[in-house]
This record gives C-alpha cells, sequence and structure tokens, in this order.
C-alpha cells in the first residue's frame, strides 16, 4: 500500500489525474441529483399522497407547454368578458381543470403544488407555520427590491421604518399632491376634446403618467419630469425581466452574458444612480433644516435616522445608504405600476358596465358637486359605491395572477405532507373567480357584492379576497393605492362620460408580474 501510494506521490501527473476525475465524477453526480434524482424523489412524495398533475420533464418541466399555450392564447382577443382565466394564464387553466385545485405542476426543475383553498392560502401567507419563505427569483432584484424580497428581521426592521409614511393621517397630507395631478389630467384631457366634444386615447399610457406624477410628487418631492427616465427604465425592465423568466429553467441563466441580462443590469445600475441623486439631494435638505414636505422619502429619511438614534454604534439598528435605494425603487415601481393597472381596468370595466359608471358619477357628484373638487379624506371614506366598484375591479384583475412560496423543512399542510424544496403556487386571480367561493356569477361584475365589505363578500362568508395580500405581509400602501384611485376616478367622472372604442380589443394578459392590457385600452370620451 505505501508503495502504491509513493509511486502517485512521486507522479504529480497522476494525482492531478486523479484530482480531476474526482471531482468531474463529483460535478455529474450534483447535476444528476439536481436534474434527475431530486425531481423525481420530490415526484414520488407528492403523488403517493393522491397529488394529480403533469408528469417532470428534464430541465425544464412545464416551462415549454406554458410558453407554447400562451402564445395561443395571446394570438388574438377575446370576447367582452371578466371570465378571462383561460386567456391570462392557460397552462394553470388545463392543469386546474383536468387534474383538480390541488395540482401538481413544475416549474423548470422544481415541483409546484397548486394550493386554492382561501383557508390554506391564508394560512401560507400569514406564515402561520413559519416554514414557508419566498422564492429566491435574482433577475427579480435586479426590477424591484426592497421590502417585499426580505425576510424574517430584515422585514421587520423595514417595515416598522417604513409604517409611518403611511398611517392614515400621512395620506391626509398628500392629498394636495394626489389633486393637483388629476387636475392636470383632467385639464389635459379637456383641451384634447373635438368639435364633436369626444376625444378618444389608450387610458393604460394616461394612467401610467398619472400615478408616476403622483408617486414621483408624494414620494420625492418632485416632478414626473424628474423622475421620467427612471419610469422609462423600469417599463423596459417590465419586459427584461418577462423575456427572461422563459429561460429560468437554465442552471445559473441569470448570470449568463446574454443581451437581455446585460440590459437588465445596466438599467439597473443606471436606476440605482439616478434616485441614488434623488436622495442625496433630500438628505442635503434635511440636515440643512428644511422641511420634508411631507414627501415619503423625507419620511422614510427621517425614521431610518430615528432607527439609528443618531449613535453610529447603533447604525445596523437602521437601513444602509444601498437599501434606502432599494426602498425608493420599490416606492416608483409599486407606485406607479399597481394603481395605474387598477385604474385602467376599472376604465374599461365601467365603459363595459355603463349602468355602473352613472351610479358611480351621481355618488360622486352627490359628494363633491360638480364644482372644483375640495381633495377631502373623509369624503373619499363615505364614497361606498366607487369602493365596491373598485373592490370588484380588483377581484376580477387582481395584481397578482399567482402568489409563490417554498417549503425549506417538512410540513403538513391540510392534508398534504409537503417535504423541502416544494413551491406552492396560490393562484389568487382563479380563487377570485371560483364559482364555489363567490357564486355562480363569480365571472360577473357585480360590485354588491362588496355591499358590507370584504368579509362578507363571498356566498359563504369565507375570506377569498387576496388582491392586497394577506397577514403580516399585507401590502403596506394599500390604503395610498385606494385613495388614489378613489380621487383619480372621481375626478374623471366628474367631468366626463366614457366608452369602449370600437377599436378596443379585449386582451388581459400576464407578463409574470401582473394583468396587462395587451393591446392598450382604447376609450372614447365624452363632455359632460
Amino acid at each position: 500500500m505505501h508503495h502504491i501510494f509513493y509511486q502517485l506521490g512521486s507522479n504529480p501527473w497522476s494525482l492531478s489525474i486523479g484530482a480531476f476525475s474526482f471531482l468531474l465524477l463529483f460535478g455529474a453526480f450534483r447535476v444528476l441529483e439536481w436534474a434527475w434524482l431530486r425531481p423525481r424523489r420530490l415526484e414520488r412524495a407528492l403523488r403517493k399522497q393522491g397529488l394529480r398533475g403533469t408528469g417532470y420533464r428534464l430541465l425544464v418541466g412545464d416551462l415549454n407547454e406554458n410558453a407554447r399555450l400562451n402564445k395561443e392564447a395571446y394570438a388574438k382577443p377575446m370576447e367582452l368578458s371578466h371570465d378571462i382565466t383561460s386567456r391570462v394564464a392557460p397552462l394553470l387553466h388545463h392543469s386546474m381543470t383536468v387534474y383538480g385545485k390541488q395540482s401538481l405542476s413544475w416549474f423548470g426543475t422544481n415541483p409546484r403544488v397548486t394550493i386554492a383553498d382561501p383557508k390554506l392560502v391564508k394560512d401560507i401567507l400569514s406564515n402561520k407555520f413559519g416554514h414557508f419563505e419566498k422564492l429566491k427569483r435574482p433577475l427579480l432584484g435586479l426590477l424591484v427590491a426592497g421590502l417585499v424580497s426580505y425576510e424574517g428581521e430584515k422585514w421587520a426592521k423595514h417595515r416598522r421604518i417604513l409604517n409611518p409614511g403611511f398611517h392614515v393621517e400621512k395620506l391626509k397630507s398628500l392629498l394636495p399632491a394626489f389633486f393637483a395631478c388629476c387636475d392636470e389630467l383632467v385639464d389635459r384631457w379637456e383641451k384634447t376634446i373635438g368639435l364633436d366634444g369626444s376625444f378618444e386615447m389608450d387610458v393604460w399610457p394616461e394612467m401610467r403618467n398619472l400615478t408616476g406624477d403622483i408617486i414621483s410628487r408624494v414620494a420625492f418631492g418632485s416632478s414626473y419630469k424628474e423622475g421620467r427616465r427612471i419610469f422609462q427604465l423600469h417599463g423596459e425592465q417590465t419586459e427584461l425581466f418577462t423575456k427572461a423568466s422563459s429561460m429560468s429553467y437554465i442552471p445559473f441563466h441569470s448570470y449568463i452574458p446574454t443581451e437581455n441580462n446585460k440590459r437588465l443590469k445596466q438599467n439597473a445600475r443606471e436606476t440605482r444612480t439616478l434616485i441614488k441623486g434623488i436622495i442625496a439631494k433630500r438628505e442635503k435638505a434635511i440636515k440643512n433644516g428644511e422641511t420634508t414636505n411631507n414627501d415619503l422619502i423625507g419620511l422614510l429619511l427621517e425614521s431610518n435616522m430615528r432607527e439609528i438614534g443618531g449613535n453610529n454604534k447603533n447604525s445596523n439598528l437602521g437601513m444602509t445608504a444601498e437599501e434606502v435605494i432599494e426602498e425608493c425603487r420599490l416606492f416608483y415601481f409599486a407606485g406607479q405600476e399597481t394603481t395605474s393597472l387598477l385604474l385602467t381596468w376599472t376604465m374599461v370595466v365601467l365603459s363595459m358596465h355603463p349602468e355602473w359608471q352613472d351610479k358611480a358619477r351621481e355618488e360622486v357628484l352627490q359628494q363633491f358637486g360638480t364644482g372644483r373638487m375640495k381633495p377631502e379624506f373623509d369624503g373619499f371614506n363615505q364614497l361606498k359605491l366607487v369602493t365596491m366598484i373598485l373592490y370588484e375591479v380588483l377581484r376580477l384583475y387582481p395584481s397578482d395572477v399567482m402568489i409563490n412560496r417554498r417549503t425549506y423543512k417538512t410540513i403538513q399542510l391540510g392534508d398534504l405532507t409537503l417535504p423541502p424544496g416544494v413551491q406552492l403556487g396560490m393562484p389568487i386571480l382563479f380563487i377570485h373567480h371560483d364559482p364555489e367561493i363567490w357564486g355562480p356569477d363569480a365571472n360577473e361584475f357585480k360590485p354588491t357584492r362588496f355591499a358590507e365589505g370584504i368579509s362578507k363578500a363571498t356566498k359563504n362568508g369565507q375570506l377569498a379576497f387576496f388582491s392586497f395580500g394577506w397577514g403580516p405581509r399585507i401590502c403596506i400602501g394599500q390604503n395610498f393605492a385606494l385613495i388614489e384611485a378613489k380621487m383619480a376616478l372621481s375626478m374623471i367622472l366628474q367631468h366626463f362620460r366614457f366608452e369602449l372604442s370600437e377599436n378596443y380589443q379585449h386582451a388581459p394578459y400576464n407578463t409574470a408580474l401582473s394583468i396587462y392590457p395587451q393591446h392598450g385600452a382604447l376609450v372614447k370620451f365624452y363632455r359632460i
């Protein structure tokens, strides 16, 4: 034996070849484990419990089939209807129809169990058992990060620092800025009116510009023009991220220097640089004793300073400079995208249902009259019908098609025992359209179902409305979004009657982030 080791030791080439062979075999086993053995092991564990679904396909899972079905669904618009699940998420629609609401599918090498029971969804989103975590999606951080991407103590710290900016009293102080932006929109539209008293436009970019202007003013004390480049970058990032998501089954795909990935990273760097400049201005103003004008970035910086306590030894208690930038990126993205989509779909839906448009207008005129509106917080809280309409639009066209979590320990969920490494897909769009929950009219626009609030909207009193999430991670900006949407919609209703353009194509589709109008939202307006 000693003689053999002596011979190996005396030949460095033999040692090198032996080490290389070992590393090659080890690497090959790791790849085999990741690409085949682990997925098949998890599949057997899940199928033993009666779960039905698609079979595992090497590396890609159901991604190719998903791309094929999406391409078919998005090739042409649909009829005017709110029954949108089969177009927005055709693979999920097929899987739940064929295999049941609790079914198995594959996101690359990862098994995904669909959980459509509202009770279990609430348990998962409230992290009742402490065994669920958000999915790690490296490229998502190039689009949006901050609070939505954190876990545990870091999430709790950021939520605590951000909370003061979203208190009701702070929101009241933001109303004048909301009003100024909406007033400019209405004024610009009135100047567009033709000789026949009407005009036609795509309201989707209009709503994005409006909400972008609002978030620029109330978050950064600046104008839409100053933040225009940031919004342009975010728009491009959304498209790039959607394209990159289709390649997520490829190992280390986020590190491959494709043109798409390089552009994603370049845009993220430019966005951070622009926001860093805005933050530097606000920090300088605060140090010089200038007021924050109640803008969110000023409130964030002041809250962060209080958290740190002015003691450098406690600097780890607050956010780092980079973390502040990430929260501001989140302000820009969430503050523009979600509310603009809510307003866009509301305009489309009220064009499809003029009787509800008339009822909403009557309520607005009763509350605010026909003259120049006074932005009073209590007045918007009195808009019961408008609130019901917004909730119903959020139910039919939720901002999240699917919310995902992942198990990192073995967990008992309902009648399932889920091993670590299983994705849990909560199909919010399908839950919101489920006739067993909402009744046989689940795909119809019926705001009266929210007449007694969210908790009593379903046919059996089971809470199943998840447009703002649920549990401790419920959207911090929900009140901000709703008051913004109420004001914008109220001012539009005050001045205009609207209907769908003859050229409108009803084509809601999923961009991997939310439900967008594929061909825009062409609406015809008439001055009242």
